[in-house]
């Protein structure tokens, strides 16, 4: 068992942070504009997530020389979105809606929150390959 509770507890404790710094841009200039960013990188895996499974075949073997279009349209949706969630902060910031402090403390903390569950799904599925 590779993954155990400190990696549970840590990446918690990565999350929380992230979370925190999002939710402090918006309260400490009293705009929560900012907050899109935590909604963005929150849906950002889930492109990949729904389509992760449609590269198999009938016997779950898949075939990498030639790209699934699902999959791909997948990546693609992800990568906007993420896309999204960095350039958000800097185009409200660059027009003066948002501190430009907020939008360095939203794309430090979205940066978190989306790295989190980068990691733990990356850690989870490993052990569940396992079996």
């Amino acid at each position: 068992m590779a993954a155990g509770l400190k990696t549970v507890i840590l990446l918690s404790f990565v999350l929380a942070v992230g979370f925190l710094l999002v939710i402090l841009s918006c309260a400490l200039w009293a705009n929560w504009l900012p907050l899109l960013v935590a909604l963005t990188f929150v849906l950002a895996p889930l492109p990949n997530a729904l389509f992760r499974n449609c590269s198999t075949d009938d016997f779950g073997a898949a075939d990498y020389a030639e790209g699934s279009g699902p999959v791909d349209l997948g990546n693609f949706m992800t990568a906007c979105i993420v896309v999204t969630g960095f350039a958000l902060p800097l185009v409200l910031a660059h027009s003066g809606v948002i501190h430009p402090m907020a939008c360095v403390m939203s794309i430090v903390g979205g940066g978190l929150v989306y790295g989190t569950i980068l990691s733990y799904t990356a850690v989870f599925r490993q052990d569940a390959d396992e079996f």
